[in-house]
This record gives C-alpha cells, sequence and structure tokens, in this order.
C-alpha cells in the first residue's frame, strides 16, 4: 500500500499542477486598478477595415476578460483600400454619415466599454460614430483605443465624449498599425495607470 502511495503522489501532484498552469494561462493577465472590481461588467466593442484593431482589442480581451464584438457597417465597405479611404471613408468624414450598423446587442449591462477604431481622416471611423450615438453610456466608463497608420491619435478620445453623452472617457491607447513585440507590455502599462 505504501509502495503504491509512493508511486501516486508524485502523479497526483503533477497532475494537479499541470491543471493548474492551465487555469492560469485561460484567466486575464492584467491584474489591478479598474478591472480589479469583479462586479465591473467589460466589454471590448471595435471597427476593423484592414484587421489592425481587431489585433489589438483581442489583446486588450486577452487581458481584461469580459465579452468582445465587432461594430459592422450594415454595407460592408469594399475590400479595395483606395475606394474605402479615398472614396466612401472620405465622403462620410466630408459629409457627416454616420452609417446604419449590424445590431451588436444591448450594452446596458456593461459597466466598462473599450472602444476600437482606426484613425480615418483625423478622426475615428463612421461605424464608431453611428456607435456611439445610438446607444446610452450614462453612467459608464469609455475607454478607446486607436490604431492609425502614422497619424497618431489626432482629437478621437475628445470626440468620443462628445458622441457618448454622460459617458466617463478614460486617457487612449494608441498603436501604429498593430504594434510592435513590446504591444503586450505597453498594453499592461496603460490598463494599469487606468
Amino acid at each position: 500500500m505504501k509502495k503504491i502511495l509512493l508511486i501516486m503522489l508524485p502523479i497526483l501532484i503533477i497532475t494537479v499542477g499541470i491543471a493548474y498552469a492551465i487555469v492560469r494561462n485561460n484567466q486575464p493577465q492584467y491584474q489591478g486598478g479598474l478591472m480589479d472590481n469583479k462586479e465591473k461588467r467589460i466589454l471590448v466593442a471595435f471597427f476593423s477595415y484592414s484587421g489592425n484593431t481587431k489585433f489589438i482589442a483581442e489583446k486588450i480581451h486577452k487581458q481584461v476578460g469580459g465579452d468582445i464584438f465587432s461594430i459592422e457597417p450594415v454595407t460592408p465597405y469594399p475590400a479595395d483600400y483606395n475606394e474605402t479611404a479615398y472614396g466612401i471613408a472620405k465622403e462620410q468624414r466630408d459629409k457627416n454619415i454616420h452609417p446604419a450598423i449590424k445590431l451588436t446587442g444591448d450594452i446596458s449591462g456593461y459597466d466598462v466599454i473599450f472602444v476600437g477604431t482606426p484613425a480615418w481622416w483625423y478622426t475615428m471611423t463612421p461605424p464608431i460614430m453611428t456607435f456611439l450615438e445610438k446607444n446610452n453610456f450614462e453612467g459608464k466608463t469609455i475607454i478607446p483605443f486607436i490604431t492609425h497608420g502614422g497619424g497618431g491619435k489626432y482629437n478621437i478620445a475628445e470626440e468620443v465624449e462628445k458622441l457618448a453623452k454622460g459617458a466617463k472617457v478614460l486617457a487612449p491607447f494608441v498603436v501604429y498599425g498593430r504594434g510592435n513585440s513590446e504591444t503586450d507590455k505597453e498594453l499592461a502599462d496603460w490598463l494599469k495607470k487606468l
């Protein structure tokens, strides 16, 4: 009986260690500050044309948990970049057109909402404008994240505050394209500052 216990005990210890490592790796990495309160419901919502903003949204989601969804216009943008960027997106900006978006569910149950957008023509994308205008953000915390191709953050955080009436808007995370090898650390540092 002692021999069996001596054989089984190391196997049991190894098995428990592996199980713990698996569970720990599936938990959000970020701990501290704004997201410490387990009562807060978190949503990561984003619009992504080229995939850069989606890439960053997934990194944020991995660190903070909660739910994640993509905001999509009813009429998709053309795959041709020039047609989208220099045609439709510029026209929507110039004429202040905020296109219809597909239903994305009810945001009323969320306390903290990360909102991701590429920077297009010195501002956020029109589908994000629609999302911010069509929902009630009273009493919620919005945390913008912005991807860009060289222009930076512009005044997007201030514009988010104007459209999302009643929300508290925190400092945005701003990244060129998909970021680099330091992006995970930069995200973690940004989240700690929140």
